[in-house]
């Protein structure tokens, strides 16, 4: 008998190439993260977020249920296990947050083609050929196996599904687990998604030199920003900023926020600069 299936997305990564929390990038209108939960529950399958311990209060992410990573520094893997050991009889289509055009028929044709025998169903890279880990089913029986893995440093899932008993399968559309881990990559697939420009106006105030060099104090722009990080970079491009993002904190709606808090239609965003004095 096959062990239940539940759905975990993977969110614990640092963004670090995109230089914004992809889990919160929005295509149409709809974050990475909500999509992925979205097509999950819609396999009819529960579905969890995997976080780091630090992202256990960001809003987003506080929506869902969660299961926080017990490893440091195991990349992917380490949302993998915790998964495992948060419900040892249980099996789990593990999804990444920066998949665009996944889309309900890969899904469900995943799962329709589940071995329970192996270690792992996947997909095979159309690209390479080689084992998608970021796509796949990993039964209870997978636990022992990474855990020793990623004890002895091999914290890599691809490479442990080279090197396991897995099944693996054609991808239906050769394009579908494309990954979008940088500003170009995601302008590309906004563009090939199409109505992923939706815009929604917000209103933005400054202070200090911000103010200085915006030459106003406040104004609205209509953006499709997903986060503060995404609009502030986005302002650069109309105004002559010097200050680094490190040295600036921003409020939403009245209120200290984080550079990944999500942004609505309507918000009241300020970006402030550091405040001199003696």
């Amino acid at each position: 008998m096959s062990a239940p299936l539940h759905g975990l997305v993977l969110t614990g990564g640092r963004s670090r190439r995109m230089a914004s929390d992809k889990a919160l990038l929005a295509y149409a209108g709809e974050t990475q993260l909500d999509r992925a939960v979205r097509l999950l529950k819609a396999q009819g399958i529960s579905a969890w977020v995997s976080v780091r311990p630090d992202q256990v209060d960001e809003p987003a992410r506080a929506r869902h249920p969660q299961i926080v990573d017990a490893h440091v520094d195991a990349g992917p893997s380490a949302g993998i296990l915790a998964a495992l050991a948060a419900q040892p009889a249980a099996a789990w289509l593990v999804l990444a947050c920066d998949l665009p055009f996944l889309d309900e028929a890969t899904l469900a044709h995943l799962i329709a083609h589940r071995d329970p025998a192996r270690l792992a169903t996947g997909f095979r890279s159309a690209h390479d050929g080689l084992p998608e880990p970021l796509c796949a089913i990993y039964e209870p029986a997978a636990r022992a196996p990474l855990e020793a893995a990623v004890a002895a440093g091999k914290t890599c899932p691809r490479r442990f599904l080279r090197h396991s008993e897995v099944a693996l399968l054609d991808l239906p559309r050769p394009e579908v687990l494309d990954n979008v881990n940088t500003p170009e990559e995601r302008r590309s697939a906004a563009a090939a998604l199409g109505g992923a420009t939706v815009t929604r106006p917000v209103r933005v105030q400054y202070f200090a030199l911000l103010r200085e060099q915006a030459g106003r104090s406040e104004e609205t722009v209509d953006t499709n920003a997903a986060t503060p990080g995404e609009l502030l970079d986005q302002l650069r491009a109309r105004h002559p900023f010097t200050l680094p993002r490190e040295m600036l904190k921003v409020a939403v709606n009245g209120d200290f926020a984080g550079w990944d808090r999500p942004l609505a239609a309507g918000d009241a965003v300020v970006f402030i600069p550091p405040v001199a004095g003696g």
